[in-house]
């Protein structure tokens, strides 16, 4: 399994980033984790985007799915013809939410683009080589983080969510960690996000070998987010860049 990170950022990208989406592919198989604004463009630079073979939105905040609307017209309207439509999985009500933001073409032109399934708390996602579990977090309505599994590795991909008991559970046994690390440390506990040192905490408790800390609010220094979290998880931890590529154990 190999993870590539398309989008650091939180909520608005510092220049050259993009926000939330990160790609993890197991031998043929593609698939998107979020797909928030700017993703796309560095997709593109990694895989055709029509080839994906799936997307899976973590919660209805727009800086992880704005780019949904991107990638749409890439499949509508690719050289050769509109593709088939690729699955994505959502929460409860998100994608009529996204249509309502356009007009009757584009609406339909959106469900045209995509194969919809709602997904919540405990849905088992199977997609070729990849195998994926959804976990309720302490966030937005509907948050999930998933737990992906391919070739006896397995990663954990928390989403957006404060540090507690839903995301402990959702990373136990997985070997990365791939965590929300918005947060300085001056603003603990003042938003439903982690900090890099709570990311180091979970990475620790779940047993991993790896953190990536994802999910950066633009403004956060990157060296001190490296030290806060390995003050707390003594194995590799990585501070994600826009197109950090690493192979999952």
């Amino acid at each position: 399994m190999r993870l590539t990170v398309l989008g650091s950022g939180a909520s608005y990208p510092a220049p050259g980033r993009a926000c939330a989406g990160h790609l993890v592919q197991a031998g043929s198989t593609s698939v998107l984790l979020d797909c928030g604004n700017g993703v796309l463009s560095n997709l593109g630079r990694v895989i055709d985007p029509v080839t994906l073979d799936g997307v899976i939105v973590s919660h209805g905040h727009i800086d992880h799915f704005a780019d949904i609307f991107a990638l749409q017209a890439a499949l509508r309207y690719a050289p050769a013809g509109p593709v088939p439509p690729v699955p994505v999985w959502l929460p409860d009500g998100l994608f009529g939410r996204m249509q309502a933001l356009l007009g009757e073409r584009g609406a339909r032109e959106l469900e045209e683009a995509f194969l919809v399934h709602e997904v919540g708390p405990g849905a088992r996602i199977e997609v070729g080589a990849l195998s994926v579990v959804a976990h309720p977090v302490e966030h937005a309505m509907g948050a999930c983080a998933f737990a992906i599994e391919a070739d006896g590795s397995r990663l954990c991909y928390t989403g957006d969510t404060r540090l507690g008991d839903a995301v402990r559970r959702a990373a136990r046994g997985a070997g990365t960690v791939l965590a929300d690390a918005t947060l300085p440390e001056e603003f603990a506990g003042r938003a439903p996000h982690m900090t890099p040192a709570e990311a180091g905490m979970l990475a620790a408790d779940a047993g991993a070998t790896t953190l990536v800390l994802t999910h950066l609010w633009p403004t956060v220094d990157r060296a001190q987010a490296l030290a806060d979290a390995g003050s707390h998880f003594g194995g590799r931890v990585i501070v994600a860049d826009e197109l950090t590529a690493l192979d999952i154990d």
